[in-house]
Parts: C-alpha cells; structure tokens; sequence
C-alpha cells in the first residue's frame, strides 16, 4: 500500500521520530527542518499526545507519520493529523519519494522490523522506538533511526536528513 509519492529532481527528506511530547525540542526540529528545505517529513511514531501535531504545522512540507507504541488516543491524533493537512498511517508506511521505496515502522515489533530490512523490497527502511540514532546499509538497502527528538533517553536530541539524489543519510544533532 503506497500512502503517498513525492517527486522531485532531488528532495530532501526529514526524518524524526520520538517526540514524547517534548515541545519545545519539537519546534526546534521544525526550524531545523525548513532550515534545510526539506520537502517531506517522516515522523516514525511516539507523538504520545495529539497537542504535539499543532507543533508540526509550521513544517514546509509534506508530513507522513505512523503510530508508535506509546502514542496515547488514537482517534484524537488521527483528528489532529487530518485538520493539519497530514498523512497519519496506522502502525506502517511506505511511499516513494524521487523513485526511492520507503518503509515506515516504529519498530517496538523487531521481527517486523527485521522482515521490512530482510524483505528486499525497499530501498530504505525508516524506525525509531530504540531512541539511538544510527544510519547503516545492509547490501543495497539504507536503514535510518533518526533517535529522539525528545532528548529524554539519550539526553541528545536528534532528526536525520536523507537525500534521495546521494541516497544516503545523516543524522543531525538538534543541540
């Protein structure tokens, strides 16, 4: 099920996951991302409460999200989803963005994670849920936790960026 596909010559995609509610750190990374001009954001799941999406309205650009495990009302965060324009997908996600097939999943469920990654049928594997930021390859396909936001776990607050033309990622430290 392909929720959304985004062209372009080359984008810029924004990658977040684990906000917790944490606000502030939330409005950061917006600045941050339309500082770089993304033009899609993924956001891996673990919003926890529907007051965190009017947060996100001020993104330009396009917003695909999934639930985590520790998102509270759905319904509530499905509504807050649909009045700001974005794509709320369940518990999984894939799209395309400038050819490239993406996967999106929190990634609480590690056997779902680990089909998605061995599956061989995307180019990239996006999750959170571990709140440790890493980009890696397996062969040909790219796996990106962007960590948390939040800044909770870690004590690092953190997005990452993706390139579709380079296909290839970083992660990029809030402060």
């Amino acid at each position: 099920m392909v929720e959304g596909q985004y062209h372009g010559e080359k984008m810029i995609v924004g990658v977040m996951a684990d906000t917790h509610d944490h606000l502030l750190l939330v409005d950061k990374a917006v600045r941050r991302l339309n500082k770089e001009g993304i033009e899609l954001v993924i956001h891996a799941g673990d919003y926890v409460a529907g007051f965190v999406i009017p947060h996100l309205t001020s993104l330009k650009a396009n917003l695909l999200g999934i639930l985590g495990n520790n998102d509270g009302d759905h319904e509530v965060l499905r509504e807050k989803f649909e009045e700001a324009g974005f794509d709320l997908c369940g518990t999984f996600a894939e799209t395309k963005a400038d050819g490239l097939r993406i996967a999106v999943v929190h990634g609480k469920d590690v056997a779902r994670l680990h089909s998605l990654i061995n599956a061989a049928n995307y180019d990239v594997v996006v999750h959170g849920h571990t709140h440790q930021a890493t980009v890696h390859r397996e062969g040909r396909l790219l796996i990106v936790n962007p960590g948390e936001v939040c800044g909770y776990l870690t004590g690092k607050s953190t997005i990452a960026i993706l390139n579709t033309e380079t296909r290839d990622a970083h992660v990029v430290s809030l402060g």
